[in-house]
């Protein structure tokens, strides 16, 4: 129900955007008959309800029609895109979890300290920071500077492509065994990764640390400190569970939302994935493929809030109680 509202809106916003498809599409040394045969094929001279319960049916035989601005199906334009996003964004939440609640954790367990401070300056950092500024510093002082890693694409030009069986790379390459690609993807998703990972760090490091301070303040905390337990024992087995809960879900949305908002940290790397795809059609006002797009990442921001619901009952099964 969800998509279909979505479906609804931007099917209209997309028509709202200023620009004629036809004529973007053809190009201006395009005459205006051939124009309005393009806008008599796209049926752009039906009324809107026409133009959306078409959408709509092709919609349910899986096809998202044509795209104006690769003239291939958008279906095989998002299913060859999409896993390059996907990857870079498993990447950048892998990233944003080991290292930002850790980090969180020890602010927590010794605040006020030196650490404390440090961590929530970087935290601080990665909040303020805009993704694509990382990504350039990145960029500067490990490919120019330090020249350790590369700056673009997914794999060196002399590589040797795994066969295609998720469509990571990384997964693809260590299940053929196929070790020096895996090393050569890794090095090019390094980066990308770690800048869009940058701003999901410092708020999962932030909440981390909030929610474990909370938790330390509670009674059973005490009670455990009276009984000997050590500190180490007290943060993972008492304290980070009921501090994670919250974290969770703010993780998790900083996930979905990370699939929408890597366009310029690809734009940066030259990285081949849907988000950089999404702002070209976004700019060449492909009605179908923007559409297309925005309901693939709607779904991606569906499922994962459903999994992260899931995740934290079994966390807390208060909550389930609470519902029923």
């Amino acid at each position: 129900m969800v998509l279909f509202g979505v479906s609804i809106l931007i099917f209209g916003i997309a028509r709202l955007i200023p620009g004629d498809p036809a004529r973007i599409a053809l190009g201006p040394m395009a005459s205006n008959e051939q124009v309005e045969a393009m806008r008599d094929r796209l049926l752009l001279n039906e009324p809107i309800t026409v133009q959306y319960l078409n959408f709509i049916k092709n919609l349910v035989q899986g096809d998202l029609g044509t795209s104006l601005y690769t003239r291939r199906p958008v279906t095989e334009d998002i299913l060859s895109t999409l896993p390059a996003t996907f990857e870079l964004v498993l990447a950048a939440a892998l990233i944003m979890t080991v290292v930002g609640v850790p980090l969180g954790i020890l602010a927590a367990r010794y605040r006020h300290s030196g650490l404390d401070i440090a961590a929530n300056l970087l935290a601080l950092l990665g909040v303020v920071t805009p993704s694509f500024v990382w990504g350039i510093f990145l960029m500067l002082l490990f490919a120019f500077h330090l020249d350790i890693l590369p700056i673009a694409g997914r794999l060196s030009r002399d590589a040797v492509l795994p066969p295609q069986i998720t469509g990571l790379l990384l997964v693809d390459s260590a299940l053929a065994g196929m070790w020096a690609t895996f090393w050569d993807a890794l090095r090019h998703i390094t980066l990308p990764a770690t800048a869009l990972a940058m701003g999901g760090l410092g708020t999962a490091a932030r909440l981390t640390r909030a929610n474990m301070s909370e938790v330390y303040g509670r009674q059973y905390i005490q009670l455990a400190r009276a009984f000997g337990y050590t500190e180490r024992e007290i943060a993972y087995r008492y304290a980070l569970r009921p501090a994670m809960v919250p974290t969770l879900t703010i993780l998790g949305l900083d996930f979905a939302i990370m699939l929408g908002n890597a366009f310029l940290v690809e734009k940066v790397f030259a990285w081949p994935g849907m988000a950089r795809y999404g702002v070209e059609v976004i700019i060449r006002k492909d009605l179908n493929g923007i559409v297309g797009t925005i309901l693939v990442i709607s779904a991606f921001f569906l499922i994962i809030n459903m999994i992260i619901d899931i995740i934290v009952a079994y966390m807390n099964p208060r909550i389930l109680y609470q519902n029923q």
